[in-house]
């Protein structure tokens, strides 16, 4: 005869200590909820008073600029949105500013895939003498501040006659600590049997490099070229000193700087406001649209060898 199946007991009702830390954790969660709303609202309130306030006209920007839609209003009744600082914008030598932009950027996140991943790769398999010392030299230059490195840098430049050339401008920034560090990282995740058993097939050591490793590693390159890129576009003390007096070759945050400077005795808010859109619009979208990989470049950074 089968055993019967024992009686479901009945749940037992809440004590008033388990009542009062249910409360105390929603009151907590609520809170905590509040604080991270305001603190949002707190960083985006400025990008959207920007945004607003580069489609009024001067006088508006002036006269409302706490109002979130123009006061001018067209026939019909309706805000009037004024494109004039975009149409500045576009006249001036923003498109080149851009153009310059997006090759200092693009030049930049390049070199950091290819020579941070050799360098990172480097420190994590190869066996050479005073490598840990290498290591530790490249850590320690993260704890510089760059602001000491910018006289040294550009007396180096100026005797390698590199100063207002695009040259002068990528190459000491081809490489970078912190992507170095990463990329090591990560190598040391990789297992070694997968390495050894290429090395068995024949495989020499810059082909597993090329065809097993660096396929395996397109998380780590991805986050790599996001941060080179985005270091490099909103970098501004680089082209400060080295392209400062070649127009031809400002990026948009030099040029951004030094937009009041060319408008003339009146500040033209709306051209300026308009520019900090289109300067910041793009790193904008990529942060949203690629945000996992900003938070994983920090994960990779601290995997263990």
């Amino acid at each position: 005869m089968a055993e019967q199946a024992p009686a479901l007991k009945r749940a037992q009702p809440l004590t008033l200590r388990d009542r009062l830390s249910h409360v105390m954790n929603s009151v907590i969660s609520v809170l905590s909820f509040v604080v991270l709303v305001i603190f949002a609202l707190a960083m985006i309130l400025p990008f959207i008073f920007s945004i607003a306030n580069s489609f009024k006209t001067l006088p508006d920007i002036n006269a409302n600029p706490q109002r979130l839609l123009p006061s001018d209003l067209d026939e019909d009744g309706w805000p009037d949105f004024s494109i004039q600082g975009y149409r500045e914008v576009a006249a001036g030598d923003f498109p080149r500013w851009t153009f310059n932009s997006f090759a200092y950027s693009l030049s930049v996140m390049i070199s950091h895939l290819i020579l941070d991943s050799l360098a990172g790769y480097a420190l994590a398999r190869l066996r050479f003498p005073g490598r840990d010392a290498v290591f530790m030299g490249i850590i320690g230059t993260m704890m510089i501040p760059g602001i000491v490195l910018l006289i040294p840098r550009f007396i180096i430049l100026k005797q390698l006659g590199m100063i207002n050339t695009f040259a002068g401008l990528v190459l000491p920034v081809m490489a970078d600590a912190f992507g170095i560090f990463m990329m090591k990282q990560f190598f040391e995740s990789i297992p070694r049997e997968i390495e050894e058993a290429a090395k068995v097939d024949g495989a020499n050591r810059l082909m597993i490099f090329a065809r097993v490793v660096m396929p395996m590693s397109t998380p780590a390159l991805t986050a790599l070229a996001i941060f080179g890129f985005q270091g490099a576009w909103n970098d501004f003390m680089t082209p400060l000193i080295v392209v400062a007096s070649d127009k031809n070759l400002y990026t948009l945050p030099l040029g951004l700087a030094l937009l009041r400077g060319f408008a003339g005795s009146q500040f033209r808010w709306d051209t300026f406001l308009a520019g900090s859109i289109v300067t910041t619009l793009p790193m904008a979208i990529i942060f949203f649209v690629l945000q996992r990989y900003f938070v994983e470049g920090i994960a990779y950074a601290g995997l263990k060898g």
